[in-house]
């Protein structure tokens, strides 16, 4: 059972969920004010700590540490050289997890290996070899602490278990931190999400997660807030277990997560040989929260999340009981989205059972030591069989690997025909174990969006990705494929400790903070490209739409698509060339065109007949306008764009590719809006979008003066093709001082190198 309240709580330290705050002080003992309580959350106590601008309201934050892995690393230590870092200015922990397949792209990955070991080598960063720890398992077993915030460029940023506020977010973000700039917010709402209860045997924390998921996604309830977890039902909460759940939160679109620390995290701090990063983390006396989620985890049962979304969940068993009419509805619902191919899943229900083709348990969800030992337990003695169905185990990191080799755990894998793999997050979004065409992969990774299991839509190849725990995958695979919830098995499970060996990562990692070598030489590999030169937002700005998206939520995946083209992250012009590709494949050609028109203007080849035609336009119904100094650009608009991975590129390839702006309803993430600022895209609000069309032009008179003074209403003009000429109001929303003048003065980059603090 989940319940959602629909009205804010105060929490009082018996446990009681009040409506009152008389009820919450009787229960506690105490007589708090509001204003006392909304100050007792743990989120709010963290904030406060590393808060830089003596307002709580406008927050001003400074990271203890940070992390990126090979996808994004380069571009961010691109940007921070061009914006004038000389040395990190905290600790950056350079892993290398996604962009580890090295056939991939030629020597392109490997390439970018070496620039991060010869940046952690000038900076004084911290470099993680290839294959030696995804991004989130090596920061929680090294990095994360209570009461600490760490930043990193992953979307699945999240060490809440551990008492860490972690947030992931686009690289302009990191590269501000990187230049002793500070990340500024307005303080999130915080949400508690009460536990009680203990969960089945069987029941894991992807099944917790997806529950949750489901409950609160599509309502926005946790938006951009902190979800904090407390209640009894912690207690009963391993800390892997945890942490699985919690990096699920992301999923959610919240801002961050915190939970209340204990015993068992100081147990777990203790063996990973930091004791000293653990401290009691827990709410005041009398808590406020904003709303919350309360879950019975006795009542959660063995969960999948249907393609394409985690938030598309059904029990297994409520699958099974309804297979033909919920694959029906899921295989139409993708449908609807696909462009140019079809998803089967009705082929997937024979004999009365739903077959699927292939497993996955990997990951910073699914490859903890936890869930692989608990997997083990559920296969040892059996086969997978030497049909269709293939499992691959992907360990979180080689300290986990290496205990389960120890305690025979892998062998008891390897015994019943899995395949261990190397430390990698490719699973995850589509670079990894690639399913065929036409098959169902069951994965207990973070993201089952479209495209992220590698397919290809304009080649005509479509796979599918459901979500699911890794015991009932595991179950499945004892079955050969058959869809089992890990509960309708008996199954003992052993619950082995992890022994961790830091010796493992002394032998490898290069530590270089506070040891920086500015002599040291950069490695650049003939891939990694500088950014290229943006320009200064002009007084006018004209756009031509060149991509019109009405699917209810936008992701990052179909901005800018995951997988091999993820290759040449490092080279902007390159990596621009597949923006949008596998949702709106004709917006890279339409755009470029635009880029040219805006190249022509700039060296004086006048305009062309179109935009000519445009400005006519505008004259005849009384706009004044001035085509020479007007920047022209391409945009994009989607009812709800960048939902998904933090990754910049998002916004930074439309931006290459010449792009001047999106609009949209409302923005899925913070994290995307913060990409488009900060390269230099004005992130306008629409409220009738049904006036813009793919082609239309739009005309903004004024907007480098409404940017600055963060106009309410921004006035603008659509015209059509065939010359008619509409107003339509827009916005952007609030933006702070800085992302005002970083629009204004085109991005990031140039705001730096102009002296902006």
């Amino acid at each position: 059972m989940i319940r959602l309240y629909d009205h804010g709580i105060y929490l009082a330290s018996d446990g009681t969920v009040c409506n009152t705050l008389e009820e919450a002080n009787r229960c506690a003992g105490t007589a708090v004010t509001h204003q006392e309580a909304v100050e007792s959350t743990i989120a709010y106590g963290i904030l406060k700590a590393h808060n830089v601008s003596g307002s709580m309201d406008a927050l001003q934050l400074k990271f203890d540490t940070m992390a990126s892995h090979d996808i994004t690393y380069v571009g961010i230590i691109q940007t921070a050289r061009a914006s004038g870092m000389t040395a990190f200015s905290l600790p950056y922990v350079l892993t290398n997890c996604h962009n580890s397949l090295c056939a991939v792209g030629g020597t392109i990955n490997e390439d970018d290996h070496k620039f991060a070991l010869s940046a952690a080598h000038k900076y004084g960063g911290i470099y993680v070899p290839p294959n030696m720890a995804n991004i989130h398992s090596y920061n929680r077993e090294t990095m994360a602490g209570c009461g600490r915030m760490i930043l990193a460029s992953d979307s699945h940023t999240r060490y809440g278990a551990l008492g860490t506020l972690a947030v992931g977010e686009g690289g302009g973000e990191l590269a501000k931190q990187l230049v002793g700039r500070t990340y500024d917010f307005a303080r999130p709402g915080v949400i508690a999400v009460y536990l009680k209860g203990a969960p089945k045997p069987g029941v894991g924390p992807h099944d917790v997660a997806l529950a949750m998921v489901a409950a609160v996604y599509a309502n926005g309830y946790v938006k951009n807030k902190v979800m904090e977890f407390v209640g009894p039902g912690i207690a009963n909460l391993p800390i892997e277990y945890r942490n699985a759940v919690d990096v699920m939160t992301t999923e959610t679109t919240c801002w961050s997560s915190v939970w209340v620390t204990d015993e068992a995290t100081r147990g777990y701090l203790a063996g990973h040989g930091r004791p000293e990063a653990w401290k009691k983390l827990e709410p005041g006396p009398v808590a406020w929260y904003d709303g919350c989620v309360e879950i019975d985890l006795s009542t959660v049962e063995c969960t999948i999340a249907m393609p394409m979304h985690p938030s598309n969940a059904y029990t297994i068993h409520e699958l099974q009981e309804n297979a033909a009419d919920i694959l029906h509805t899921v295989e139409e619902a993708a449908n609807r989205q696909l462009r140019g191919v079809r998803m089967n899943l009705m082929s997937k229900l024979r004999d009365g059972s739903i077959w699927v083709d292939q497993g996955e348990i990997a990951g910073c969800a699914g490859g903890t030591f936890d869930n692989i030992a608990a997997a083990a337990d559920i296969l040892r003695g059996k086969s997978i069989g030497n049909g269709v169905f293939s499992l691959s185990i992907y360990p979180g990191s080689m300290p986990a690997l290496s205990e389960m080799i120890r305690n025979g755990r892998a062998a008891d894998l390897i015994q019943a025909g899995a395949l261990l793999r190397e430390c990698f997050c490719g699973p995850c979004f589509g670079a990894g174990d690639c399913p065929a065409n036409g098959e169902l992969s069951i994965r207990h990774t973070t993201r089952n969006f479209p495209n992220r299991e590698g397919s290809k839509p304009g080649e005509g190849q479509i796979s599918a990705v459901a979500l699911m725990d890794a015991r009932s995958i595991a179950a499945t695979a004892a079955n050969g494929g058959r869809l089992t919830a890990a509960t309708d098995m008996e199954v003992t499970y052993t619950d082995p400790e992890d022994h961790y060996d830091p010796s493992i990562y002394e032998k490898r990692v290069y530590s270089g903070w506070g040891h920086a070598e500015p002599e040291a030489e950069l490695k650049f590999g003939p891939n990694i490209k500088d950014w290229p030169e943006m320009p200064a937002l002009t007084d006018d700005l004209l756009v031509k739409l060149c991509a019109y998206i009405t699917d209810p939520v936008t992701t990052t995946d179909e901005l800018i698509p995951s997988g091999e083209t993820s290759s040449y992250r490092s080279n902007p012009e390159r990596l621009s060339e597949f923006a949008l590709s596998r949702r709106e494949p004709q917006y890279v050609g339409r755009s470029k065109a635009v880029r040219q028109m805006e190249r022509d203007r700039r060296d004086g080849k006048g305009l062309p007949e179109e935009v000519r035609a445009v400005y006519a336009a505008l004259a005849k119904a009384g706009v004044a306008c001035r085509p020479e100094e007007t920047d022209l650009g391409s945009a994009i608009y989607a009812n709800m764009p960048g939902d998904g991975s933090a990754r910049e590129q998002a916004a930074s390839c439309q931006r290459v590719m010449g792009g001047s702006a999106n609009f949209a309803r409302q923005y899925a993430t913070k994290r995307y809006r913060s990409n488009c600022i900060n390269w230099g895209m004005t992130p306008f609000l629409v409220a009738d979008p049904d006036r813009l069309a793919l082609g239309d032009y739009v005309f903004v008179p004024g907007l480098r003066q409404a940017v600055l003074a963060n106009a309410d209403t921004i006035p603008a003009w659509v015209v059509k093709p065939d010359g008619q000429v509409s107003p339509i109001d827009l916005s952007t929303g609030p933006l702070t001082e800085a992302e005002r003048q970083i629009i204004a003065d085109g991005c990031l980059i140039n705001y730096y190198r102009r002296g902006q603090a």
